[in-house]
Protein backbone atom coordinates (compact mmCIF):
# COMPACT_ATOMS: atom_id res chain seq x y z
CA UNK A 1 0.00 0.00 0.00
CA UNK A 2 1.70 3.42 -1.07
CA UNK A 3 1.98 5.81 1.86
CA UNK A 4 -0.13 9.01 1.31
CA UNK A 5 1.70 12.45 2.30
CA UNK A 6 1.38 13.73 5.64
CA UNK A 7 -0.48 16.86 6.21
CA UNK A 8 2.27 18.63 8.01
CA UNK A 9 3.95 17.56 4.66
CA UNK A 10 2.09 19.29 2.33
CA UNK A 11 1.53 21.93 4.69
CA UNK A 12 5.16 22.58 4.51
CA UNK A 13 5.06 22.62 0.98
CA UNK A 14 2.16 24.66 0.36
CA UNK A 15 3.70 27.12 3.06
CA UNK A 16 7.19 27.13 1.04
CA UNK A 17 5.68 27.33 -2.29
CA UNK A 18 3.10 30.45 -0.98
CA UNK A 19 6.09 32.50 0.89
CA UNK A 20 8.72 31.63 -2.01
CA UNK A 21 11.03 30.73 0.86
CA UNK A 22 11.97 27.43 2.76
CA UNK A 23 13.00 30.09 5.55
CA UNK A 24 9.49 32.41 5.46
CA UNK A 25 8.09 28.61 5.73
CA UNK A 26 9.73 27.86 8.74
CA UNK A 27 8.58 31.10 10.72
CA UNK A 28 5.42 30.79 9.73
CA UNK A 29 5.09 27.22 10.68
CA UNK A 30 7.13 27.51 14.03
CA UNK A 31 9.78 25.01 12.69
CA UNK A 32 13.52 24.69 11.58
CA UNK A 33 14.46 25.22 7.77
CA UNK A 34 16.21 22.02 7.46
CA UNK A 35 12.70 20.41 9.13
CA UNK A 36 10.93 22.15 6.11
CA UNK A 37 13.44 21.03 3.82
CA UNK A 38 13.24 17.11 5.45
CA UNK A 39 9.41 17.13 5.03
CA UNK A 40 9.60 18.65 1.70
CA UNK A 41 11.57 15.47 0.53
CA UNK A 42 9.68 13.07 2.31
CA UNK A 43 6.39 14.14 0.30
CA UNK A 44 8.43 14.19 -3.27
CA UNK A 45 9.48 10.74 -2.17
CA UNK A 46 5.89 9.56 -1.54
CA UNK A 47 4.13 11.11 -4.70
CA UNK A 48 7.07 10.22 -6.87
CA UNK A 49 7.61 13.48 -8.18
CA UNK A 50 9.78 16.55 -7.67
CA UNK A 51 8.09 19.84 -6.18
CA UNK A 52 11.08 21.98 -6.25
CA UNK A 53 14.29 22.67 -8.07
CA UNK A 54 17.09 23.21 -5.69
CA UNK A 55 19.45 25.65 -7.87
CA UNK A 56 22.71 27.51 -6.04
CA UNK A 57 20.21 27.59 -2.68
CA UNK A 58 16.94 28.48 -3.98
CA UNK A 59 14.29 26.34 -4.39
CA UNK A 60 11.81 26.89 -7.51
CA UNK A 61 8.63 25.28 -8.35
CA UNK A 62 8.56 22.72 -10.12
CA UNK A 63 5.61 22.25 -13.19
CA UNK A 64 4.39 19.43 -10.56
CA UNK A 65 4.46 22.09 -7.91
CA UNK A 66 2.69 24.54 -9.74
CA UNK A 67 0.38 22.65 -10.35
CA UNK A 68 -0.65 21.25 -6.48
CA UNK A 69 -0.28 25.10 -5.03
CA UNK A 70 -3.90 26.58 -5.70
CA UNK A 71 -5.48 23.54 -4.86
CA UNK A 72 -3.59 22.90 -1.40
CA UNK A 73 -4.13 26.16 -0.84
CA UNK A 74 -7.76 26.17 -0.82
CA UNK A 75 -8.06 22.85 1.31
CA UNK A 76 -6.01 24.62 3.99
CA UNK A 77 -8.35 27.61 3.29
CA UNK A 78 -11.04 25.40 4.03
CA UNK A 79 -9.55 24.02 6.72
CA UNK A 80 -9.13 27.02 8.51
CA UNK A 81 -12.38 27.91 8.43
CA UNK A 82 -13.76 24.79 9.66
CA UNK A 83 -11.66 24.84 12.58
CA UNK A 84 -13.05 28.50 13.20
CA UNK A 85 -15.99 27.62 13.63
CA UNK A 86 -15.98 24.17 15.58
CA UNK A 87 -14.01 26.86 17.73
CA UNK A 88 -16.77 29.11 18.08
CA UNK A 89 -15.00 32.10 16.33
CA UNK A 90 -17.41 34.07 14.10
CA UNK A 91 -17.05 32.85 10.31
CA UNK A 92 -15.98 36.32 8.15
CA UNK A 93 -15.06 35.34 4.41
CA UNK A 94 -11.66 36.60 3.41
CA UNK A 95 -11.38 37.84 0.31
CA UNK A 96 -8.22 39.18 -1.54
CA UNK A 97 -9.02 42.34 -4.37
CA UNK A 98 -6.05 43.73 -6.38
CA UNK A 99 -6.58 46.87 -8.14
CA UNK A 100 -3.75 49.18 -9.99
CA UNK A 101 -1.53 51.20 -7.27
CA UNK A 102 -3.17 54.95 -7.74
CA UNK A 103 -6.78 52.83 -7.18
CA UNK A 104 -6.25 51.28 -4.38
CA UNK A 105 -4.72 54.66 -2.48
CA UNK A 106 -7.88 56.31 -3.00
CA UNK A 107 -10.58 55.38 -5.35
CA UNK A 108 -11.76 52.20 -4.23
CA UNK A 109 -10.31 52.29 -0.83
CA UNK A 110 -12.20 55.53 0.22
CA UNK A 111 -15.36 52.91 -0.89
CA UNK A 112 -15.17 49.43 0.51
CA UNK A 113 -17.07 50.59 3.73
CA UNK A 114 -19.91 50.71 1.31
CA UNK A 115 -19.60 47.03 0.37
CA UNK A 116 -19.12 45.67 3.80
CA UNK A 117 -22.22 47.80 5.21
CA UNK A 118 -24.26 46.27 2.08
CA UNK A 119 -22.48 42.43 2.16
CA UNK A 120 -21.57 41.92 5.98
CA UNK A 121 -18.55 41.95 7.81
CA UNK A 122 -15.81 40.54 5.57
CA UNK A 123 -11.59 40.41 5.69
CA UNK A 124 -10.71 41.88 2.55
CA UNK A 125 -6.79 42.19 1.81
CA UNK A 126 -6.68 45.17 -0.63
CA UNK A 127 -3.62 44.86 -3.36
CA UNK A 128 -1.96 47.62 -5.18
CA UNK A 129 -0.11 46.07 -7.71
CA UNK A 130 1.37 46.54 -11.45
CA UNK A 131 0.55 43.94 -13.98
CA UNK A 132 1.38 41.33 -14.19
CA UNK A 133 -0.35 39.85 -11.06
CA UNK A 134 0.29 36.06 -9.39
CA UNK A 135 -2.50 35.22 -9.10
CA UNK A 136 -1.89 31.63 -7.58
CA UNK A 137 1.02 32.76 -5.46
CA UNK A 138 -0.88 35.41 -3.84
CA UNK A 139 -4.43 33.75 -3.75
CA UNK A 140 -5.53 37.01 -5.96
CA UNK A 141 -9.81 36.09 -5.72
CA UNK A 142 -10.36 39.78 -8.14
CA UNK A 143 -8.07 41.71 -10.36
CA UNK A 144 -9.27 44.89 -11.86
CA UNK A 145 -6.93 46.05 -14.51
CA UNK A 146 -6.78 48.56 -17.34
CA UNK A 147 -6.79 46.03 -21.22
CA UNK A 148 -7.21 42.64 -21.02
CA UNK A 149 -4.24 40.85 -19.46
CA UNK A 150 -5.29 38.00 -18.26
CA UNK A 151 -5.95 35.52 -21.04
CA UNK A 152 -5.71 32.32 -18.91
CA UNK A 153 -8.30 33.37 -16.26
CA UNK A 154 -12.00 34.26 -17.03
CA UNK A 155 -11.84 37.73 -17.57
CA UNK A 156 -14.71 40.53 -18.90
CA UNK A 157 -14.73 44.27 -19.79
CA UNK A 158 -17.03 45.89 -17.67
CA UNK A 159 -16.29 49.71 -18.47
CA UNK A 160 -14.79 51.96 -20.68
CA UNK A 161 -13.38 55.65 -19.64
CA UNK A 162 -11.61 58.82 -21.21
CA UNK A 163 -9.31 61.11 -19.85
CA UNK A 164 -10.02 64.81 -19.07
CA UNK A 165 -8.14 67.81 -17.92
CA UNK A 166 -9.01 69.22 -14.99
CA UNK A 167 -7.75 71.77 -12.17
CA UNK A 168 -9.16 74.05 -9.12
CA UNK A 169 -12.03 76.27 -9.75
CA UNK A 170 -9.65 79.53 -9.05
CA UNK A 171 -6.77 78.14 -11.67
CA UNK A 172 -9.64 77.33 -14.17
CA UNK A 173 -10.80 81.38 -13.73
CA UNK A 174 -7.65 82.57 -14.48
CA UNK A 175 -7.05 81.06 -17.36
CA UNK A 176 -10.49 82.14 -18.25
CA UNK A 177 -9.51 86.02 -17.88
CA UNK A 178 -6.41 85.14 -19.53
CA UNK A 179 -7.90 84.18 -23.10
CA UNK A 180 -8.56 80.26 -23.30
CA UNK A 181 -9.51 77.26 -21.36
CA UNK A 182 -6.24 76.05 -20.86
CA UNK A 183 -4.20 79.53 -21.54
CA UNK A 184 -1.37 80.09 -19.75
CA UNK A 185 -2.20 77.17 -17.29
CA UNK A 186 0.80 74.63 -15.90
CA UNK A 187 0.36 71.17 -17.05
CA UNK A 188 0.51 68.57 -14.51
CA UNK A 189 2.15 65.37 -16.34
CA UNK A 190 1.62 61.63 -15.45
CA UNK A 191 4.32 59.41 -16.27
CA UNK A 192 2.56 55.71 -16.04
CA UNK A 193 5.69 53.96 -16.77
CA UNK A 194 6.26 51.05 -19.47
CA UNK A 195 3.26 49.12 -18.54
CA UNK A 196 1.14 52.17 -18.90
CA UNK A 197 2.57 53.15 -22.12
CA UNK A 198 -1.20 53.26 -23.80
CA UNK A 199 -2.12 55.97 -21.75
CA UNK A 200 -2.23 59.21 -23.36
CA UNK A 201 -0.26 61.97 -22.22
CA UNK A 202 -0.97 65.90 -22.75
CA UNK A 203 0.86 65.82 -26.30
CA UNK A 204 -1.23 62.80 -27.44
CA UNK A 205 -4.70 65.79 -25.91
CA UNK A 206 -3.10 68.75 -27.76
CA UNK A 207 -3.02 66.37 -30.80
CA UNK A 208 -6.13 64.63 -30.99
CA UNK A 209 -8.06 68.19 -30.03
CA UNK A 210 -6.19 70.28 -32.46
CA UNK A 211 -5.41 72.84 -29.88
CA UNK A 212 -2.03 74.06 -30.35
CA UNK A 213 0.34 73.63 -27.29
CA UNK A 214 3.44 75.75 -27.75
CA UNK A 215 5.81 75.75 -25.51
CA UNK A 216 3.62 74.54 -22.67
CA UNK A 217 3.76 71.08 -23.41
CA UNK A 218 7.27 70.75 -22.17
CA UNK A 219 6.80 72.32 -18.49
CA UNK A 220 4.69 72.16 -15.75
CA UNK A 221 4.76 69.16 -12.71
CA UNK A 222 4.93 65.48 -13.30
CA UNK A 223 3.69 62.32 -10.89
CA UNK A 224 4.12 58.61 -11.14
CA UNK A 225 0.73 57.84 -10.56
CA UNK A 226 -2.83 59.13 -11.67
CA UNK A 227 -3.64 59.51 -7.65
CA UNK A 228 -0.55 61.84 -7.02
CA UNK A 229 -1.64 63.81 -10.05
CA UNK A 230 -4.92 64.44 -9.46
CA UNK A 231 -3.91 65.09 -5.82
CA UNK A 232 -1.52 67.93 -6.87
CA UNK A 233 -4.28 69.68 -9.63
CA UNK A 234 -6.76 69.64 -6.27
CA UNK A 235 -3.65 71.53 -4.64
CA UNK A 236 -3.73 74.19 -7.30
CA UNK A 237 -0.20 73.44 -8.80
CA UNK A 238 -2.14 73.19 -12.31
CA UNK A 239 -3.88 71.47 -15.07
CA UNK A 240 -4.27 66.97 -14.86
CA UNK A 241 -5.14 65.21 -17.87
CA UNK A 242 -7.29 62.35 -15.72
CA UNK A 243 -9.40 59.32 -16.08
CA UNK A 244 -12.85 59.72 -15.27
CA UNK A 245 -12.72 56.97 -12.54
CA UNK A 246 -10.48 59.04 -10.46
CA UNK A 247 -11.44 62.98 -11.38
CA UNK A 248 -15.54 62.20 -11.03
CA UNK A 249 -16.13 62.53 -7.52
CA UNK A 250 -13.95 65.62 -7.54
CA UNK A 251 -15.59 67.15 -10.19
CA UNK A 252 -18.64 66.52 -8.81
CA UNK A 253 -17.93 67.86 -5.23
CA UNK A 254 -16.71 71.17 -7.31
CA UNK A 255 -12.87 70.68 -5.88
CA UNK A 256 -11.91 69.71 -9.46
CA UNK A 257 -13.84 71.29 -12.73
CA UNK A 258 -13.17 70.71 -16.31
CA UNK A 259 -11.71 73.86 -18.26
CA UNK A 260 -12.05 72.37 -21.37
CA UNK A 261 -14.89 69.67 -22.27
CA UNK A 262 -12.41 68.06 -24.66
CA UNK A 263 -11.26 64.78 -23.75
CA UNK A 264 -10.18 61.85 -24.96
CA UNK A 265 -11.50 57.70 -24.69
CA UNK A 266 -9.17 55.10 -23.26
CA UNK A 267 -7.50 52.83 -26.32
CA UNK A 268 -8.97 49.67 -23.72
CA UNK A 269 -11.50 48.92 -20.92
CA UNK A 270 -11.02 48.39 -17.23
CA UNK A 271 -11.32 44.47 -17.02
CA UNK A 272 -12.33 42.09 -14.02
CA UNK A 273 -10.40 38.97 -13.95
CA UNK A 274 -11.51 35.99 -11.63
CA UNK A 275 -9.76 32.39 -11.36
CA UNK A 276 -11.99 29.74 -11.21
CA UNK A 277 -10.71 28.88 -8.08
CA UNK A 278 -12.52 31.77 -6.68
CA UNK A 279 -15.72 32.24 -8.90
CA UNK A 280 -17.88 29.73 -7.13
CA UNK A 281 -17.60 31.67 -3.45
CA UNK A 282 -20.72 33.74 -3.13
CA UNK A 283 -18.57 36.74 -1.52
CA UNK A 284 -16.34 36.74 -5.16
CA UNK A 285 -19.22 37.16 -6.60
CA UNK A 286 -20.95 39.83 -4.67
CA UNK A 287 -18.08 42.03 -4.78
CA UNK A 288 -18.11 41.60 -8.39
CA UNK A 289 -21.62 43.15 -8.70
CA UNK A 290 -20.48 45.96 -6.67
CA UNK A 291 -17.38 46.77 -7.98
CA UNK A 292 -18.76 47.06 -11.88
CA UNK A 293 -21.68 49.18 -10.76
CA UNK A 294 -19.31 51.12 -8.61
CA UNK A 295 -17.23 51.55 -11.84
CA UNK A 296 -20.13 52.10 -13.93
CA UNK A 297 -21.40 54.38 -11.94
CA UNK A 298 -18.08 56.80 -11.95
CA UNK A 299 -17.26 56.54 -15.10
CA UNK A 300 -20.65 57.31 -16.25
CA UNK A 301 -21.08 60.68 -14.19
CA UNK A 302 -22.62 63.30 -15.65
CA UNK A 303 -20.29 66.08 -13.93
CA UNK A 304 -17.77 64.02 -16.83
CA UNK A 305 -20.34 64.48 -19.81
Amino acid sequence: MVALPSLRGLQAFEAAARTGSFAAAADELSVSAAAISQLIRTVEDQIGRKLFHRVNRRAVLTEAGVEMLPRLSMAFQEIGTVSREMTGDAFRPRLVVSVPPSMAMGWLSQRLAGFVESHGAVDISLRGDDDPVPFDHELIDIRLSYGPHYREHPTEEIARDAVYPVCAPGLASAAEADGGPLAGLPLIHTDWGPTGASFPSWRNWFEATGVQAGRAIQRGLSANSSRAALDLAISGLGVALAQGVYCAEAVENGRLVRPTARAIALRQPYCLTIPERSARRDVVAAFRDWLIKECRRTVGSPALR
